[in-house]
């Protein structure tokens, strides 16, 4: 449930003027500074020339522009700036390249670690991403890619001096670890979100070597548990550590606890520190007592091993938290014991951020929080609260900017406890809103016309009808006019998620409109090629492209030629999509990589439609480690 905390610069921009990449025997070796040097040939001399008087040359008109540019690139944080500046010409090209410290790049793909390093020669910090979103919901097939082995071979000579990684949907093995722990000897920050392949023995061996270590980050990640691998005992033991964050509460195996208190003990700089499931409140307890001083707490399991003690641990918990200053954002409460619940109460008004989104709580029990809660900015729940629960949100949360409302249980023909009804009341009561993930069963038009009008600063709009092609519950017509709504009033769109029944009205409406959208998720819903044709010819910020369960066909991919260039990725599932209408796509756009993904291995015809098309631009052509249930048109 994760939410992605990586974009940053856009990788296609970076590297869009292909004749100005260097070629492989031109990649150097040389340390990060901030230091100023020319970027192209030719020199002056240094300051002995300058005293020698006749062997002095002024430098030429080009460097100094150089010189003075990279002195300015320093300044330049914005993604979007540095991208504008590289393709003004080679030396600003060239210059931006040698100035570059933090690298994002949206697809693994889309680039070969090679390029990256030839071009980019004193990066610090990379985020790098690996499958598709859509994996999240198992609709990538195990074993796909997105493997991080060649990166950090390539990365381990390069770039010794590297300090940050954020991996997301990522598959990393022990010895990918193993080799951070030893390449990078200034390593500072590991985070892992949605990542597999990798183990606790991977773990002790970051623990044990990187002895700067500052954030370990396990987010969403399935670790595999290597049994007798104490990797919280393998931090160093000696002296205080830098963590300043430590999350790994999606680690589904024990820990050792008196190794974890006594690391809390040796890192006075610990700030964020999120346990998983098998840290008991008594231990809860004992860690807070340690750390004082935190500001992002994840709870654990929020029980007792001991029934006979919680009243006991329940007030020892409850004094933890009164004493707590500084908390600012819960999360956690896994396996929770409802009764423990009053212990948070006295952190309650300083929150910003509070997470029950693996809490099964009711609206009694959350109306009993939430009523402390005046300053919440961000609140994650299921719907086992109910509308009652978010009738209570909506009246006491007033600076509220992110809601997302999960579901206890995702299949389609479950009942969700929230409507409309919940909706309709956030609406009215949280008008700052930015952001609303929100999974039902049931909607309106004129609820959804309703925030649309009452929250006109919203940024994400993802509303998840849960079922096919449901319709506004009460007229029975489709769910155009509240999603149109949406892209009408709310300006400042750019990311959307439909769902419900919806014709290619609505579609019309999201190409009409939808001017800044650049994530467009679809689920169930259009009736014609003409809708999503309507999306790709009117929305000219399109980045991301996701749709599964619709009814577009050929007509509907082949419409949106002129744009894919331009696109990070189209993923399509279960659409109407042929091999013959993939294949015609891979033959007019030879630069975009067009993927065609079975649900089995063997290369067999295709019967029927063709299941799952995922389209991406790569300036490297077909990757290297296709699996065989995936063809390459």
């Amino acid at each position: 449930m994760g939410e992605d905390p990586t974009d940053q610069v856009s990788f296609f921009n970076d590297l869009s003027s292909m004749d100005l990449v260097p070629a492989a025997g031109d990649a150097v070796s040389e340390p990060p500074s901030n230091t100023t040097g020319t970027s192209g040939g030719g020199g002056g001399g240094g300051d002995g020339d300058r005293d020698g008087g006749d062997d002095y040359m002024a430098p030429s008109p080009d460097q100094v522009l150089e010189i003075v540019l990279e002195n300015v690139l320093h300044f330049l944080t914005s993604r979007h700036d540095r991208n504008s500046v590289s393709l003004v010409c080679k030396s600003w090209y060239s210059a931006e390249a040698l100035t570059r410290t933090d690298l994002f790049i949206g697809n693994c793909y889309a680039v070969s670690p090679l390029r990256a390093i030839h071009r980019f020669r004193r990066i610090q910090s990379l985020v790098l991403k690996g499958k598709p979103r859509f994996a999240d919901f198992n609709l990538v097939p195990t074993n796909w890619g997105a493997h991080f082995t060649p990166w950090v071979s390539a990365m381990s000579s390069a770039y010794p001096w590297l300090e940050k990684l954020c991996l997301k949907r990522m598959s990393i093995t022990d010895q990918d670890l193993t080799l951070i722990s030893q390449s990078f000897h200034g390593f500072k920050e590991l985070v892992l979100i949605c990542c597999e392949g990798f183990g606790t023995t991977g773990l002790s061996v970051i623990a044990s070597n990187c002895r700067q270590l500052r954030v370990l980050d396990l987010i969403e990640d399935d670790v595999m548990d290597d049994d007798e691998v104490d990797w919280i005992s393998c931090f160093p033991d000696t002296g205080t550590t830098c963590l300043e964050s430590l999350i790994f509460d999606c680690v589904e195996s024990p820990v050792n606890f008196e190794a974890l208190e006594q690391l809390v003990v040796r890192s006075p700089s610990l700030r964020k520190l999120m346990v998983n499931r098998y840290i008991s409140i008594g231990q809860l307890h004992r860690l807070m007592v340690r750390a004082p001083h935190l500001t992002h707490l994840g709870t654990g399991s929020f029980s007792s091993v001991d029934p006979l003690t919680q009243g006991d641990e329940g007030q020892k918990l409850f004094s933890a938290f009164a004493s707590s200053r500084s908390l600012l954002c819960l999360s956690g409460f896994r396996d929770i014991v409802p009764e423990y619940l009053p212990a948070i109460y006295p952190v309650c008004a300083n929150l910003i951020s509070l997470n029950f989104s693996y809490a099964n709580i009711d609206a009694e029990q959350l109306k009993s929080v939430i009523c402390h809660c005046h300053n919440l900015q961000s609140l994650w729940v299921l719907d086992s609260v109910c509308d009652e629960g978010l009738q209570a949100v909506a009246a006491t949360c007033k600076d509220l900017r992110e809601l997302r409302v999960f579901p206890m249980n995702a299949l389609e023909d479950v009942e969700t406890p929230v409507s409309e009804v919940g909706l309709l009341a956030i609406s009215e009561g949280c008008r700052k809103l930015r952001y609303i993930l929100y999974f039902c069963q049931q909607m309106t038009n004129a609820a959804v016309v309703a925030m649309s009008k009452n929250c006109p600063e919203l940024v994400v709009f993802r509303l998840c009808i849960m079922g096919r092609h449901r319709p506004d519950h009460l007229t029975g017509k489709p769910m155009d006019e509240g999603f149109g709504a949406i892209v009408m009033n709310c300006k400042k769109l750019t990311r959307l998620a439909i769902s419900g029944l919806l014709t290619d009205n609505a579609f019309r409406y999201i190409g009409k409109y939808g001017k800044l959208v650049r994530t467009l998720s679809v689920a169930f819903a259009g009736n014609s090629d003409m809708g999503l044709k309507c999306v790709l010819e009117g929305c000219p910020k399109l980045q991301k492209l996701e749709i599964r369960d619709s009814p577009f066909g050929n007509a509907a991919l082949l419409s949106g030629l002129h744009h894919y260039y331009n696109m990070r990725f189209l993923w399509m599932s279960s659409c109407s999509l042929s091999l013959e209408g993939c294949k015609e796509l891979a033959q007019r756009m030879p630069q975009l990589v067009v993927e065609v993904i079975r649900d089995w291995d063997e290369e067999n015809e295709y019967p029927g439609n063709v299941e799952k098309l995922y389209l991406y631009r790569s300036l490297e052509g077909q990757r290297s480690d296709v699996p065989k249930f995936v063809t390459i048109l």
